[in-house]
């Protein structure tokens, strides 16, 4: 079994806060409009919203990273 994560560069992202407006479930936004994960694992049911966010953010600051169980 493999679970999705989303992970946030935060080199890379300039709070445009795209992500955040497409996946609120997973994506807060910080005071400064810089968005914050808490790391638990997407529901299959985000998973296509995930994939758009990270498709959409302008700067490619968002990725899924895939683990497998036990790994």
């Amino acid at each position: 079994m493999t679970t999705l994560r989303i992970t946030i560069d935060p080199v890379a992202c300039d709070a445009y806060g795209y992500c955040a407006e497409l996946l609120p479930e997973a994506i807060v936004l910080d005071e400064w409009g810089y968005p914050m994960v808490d790391g638990r694992p997407l529901p299959p049911e985000l998973v296509a919203q995930a994939k758009r966010a990270v498709r959409d953010c302008p700067r490619r600051a968002i990725t899924l990273r895939e683990k497998k169980a036990g790994s």
